[in-house]
């Protein structure tokens, strides 16, 4: 009942969002007196976050519609080159440039779309020839095509780079870190021809026994058996994917919302008082921002539990117990791909230690091959997104890619 209750939610929200979005635009419209006097343009700004708060979302674009390469504005075309039933592989191709270190970007299924990278994407497009795993929500995906969990995760990865081919790069953004670094180490293993030439995770829970966070403590502080029955739905029928089991996408955002509540509820505050000063361009660099934030998809029942399993209980990678379909993941078998570890100083999600930890796991790989960043002042988002992603992290990666490409 819990997803049906949702919608049911769902629907009158949007319905109560269209109202007040109308009723905003009635009272703030120049013909209307009233929108100069009496609070008009209170009780507008109030009814519009109101409205985007309440409304509905689906996937947003990624909109990347150009870059800029050595000061000339090249074209850029989204391309689906190979597609899968729970994910497909887009490239971002830039005309007339050829070359460069092709780089495939993993964006977390946790949640949010691939969209959340839309910031890492457009800082790397000026040097690289850019892929990111555009993953589908859950309860799109009819039962037919199966089941997907973490196993199915990194054959996904693994057929992404070879699709992609030799010499290319991998970098991995929170959660994908731990199915990313077991699929360099099973590549390794065979000696892939496609094995990523650097693999770069920032912000991954590699070992979560490290500086845990609130969201590794909630992880560990309840049974296996907790999660099972009180955090997985069935998808209702109104969706392809009726019938399957899911993670629902407003679970993760509710749990994420309440992390820091106070700072949602502030953000909202001061988008309420720009409205009411006339200040629109700041009131919608903050509605752009939770256009995306709230913006949520399902992951498969299967997929999550097998996480929370062998990544926040087990410790299965740091441990050496984590397996592949019965095949043995050892971090050793790793010798020639540059490790990159990022972390954010003030990082609430993946704690300092957990990603560095990759490293000291590579006990083959000879440290010139290794390298970690700390970035100061640095929260979860902003290792991936923002000012200080662009101007102090993004050289970090570009330049331990072009010293291993």
């Amino acid at each position: 009942m819990l997803y049906d209750a949702y919608e049911f939610q769902r629907s009158m929200l949007a319905t109560a969002s269209a109202m007040a979005n109308f009723g905003a635009g009635m009272l703030s419209n120049p013909a209307n007196p009233f929108a100069y006097f009496g609070g008009g343009q209170v009780m507008a700004s109030a009814l519009d976050v109101f409205a985007h708060a309440a409304a509905s979302r689906g996937k947003p674009a990624f909109g990347l519609d150009h870059t800029t390469i050595d000061g000339r504005r090249v074209a850029v075309h989204e391309q689906i080159v190979l597609q899968k039933p729970f994910g497909q592989l887009k490239r971002f191709a830039r005309d007339g440039i050829e070359g460069g270190p092709r780089l495939l970007i993993v964006a977390p299924m946790s949640g949010h779309y691939a969209t959340l990278l839309r910031g890492t994407v457009e800082r790397m497009l000026p040097f690289a020839d850019v892929y990111i795993t555009d993953w589908r929500d859950a309860k799109l995906v009819p039962t037919s095509e199966g089941r997907f969990d973490l196993d199915d995760y990194v054959d996904y990865l693994a057929a992404f780079l070879e699709h992609i081919g030799p010499g290319a790069h991998m970098l991995a953004v929170c959660q994908p870190s731990v199915p990313a670094y077991a699929a360099a180490c099973l590549m390794s293993a065979k000696a892939h021809p496609c094995r990523p030439r650097t693999l770069t995770m920032m912000g991954g829970p590699i070992d979560t026994r490290e500086a845990p966070t609130a969201v590794n403590l909630l992880a560990t502080q309840r049974p296996h058996a907790w999660f099972e029955q009180n955090v997985i739905a069935t998808v209702p029928a109104m969706y392809p994917g009726a019938g399957r089991q899911v993670y629902p996408g407003f679970l993760q955002l509710t749990g994420f919302m309440s992390m820091n509540l106070g700072n949602h509820m502030m953000s909202h505050w001061e988008m309420f008082k720009h409205l009411v000063r006339g200040d629109g361009e700041s009131a919608d660099a903050t509605k752009e921002f939770y256009d995306e934030y709230r913006a949520v998809c399902d992951m498969t029942a299967e997929f999550y539990l097998q996480t929370v399993d062998l990544v926040f209980q087990t410790h299965a990678l740091p441990n050496g117990t984590m397996q592949h379909r019965g095949e043995p993941i050892d971090p050793g078998a790793i010798i020639d791909i540059g490790i990159l570890a990022i972390e954010g100083e003030r990082d609430d999600i993946s704690g300092l230690g957990q990603t560095k930890a990759a490293l000291s796991l590579a006990r083959n790989l000879p440290a010139d091959k290794k390298r970690y960043h700390m970035a100061e002042s640095v929260g979860h988002y902003g290792i991936f997104n923002g000012s200080k992603w662009r101007d102090r992290i993004a050289p970090v990666v570009e330049e331990w890619i072009s010293a291993h490409d």
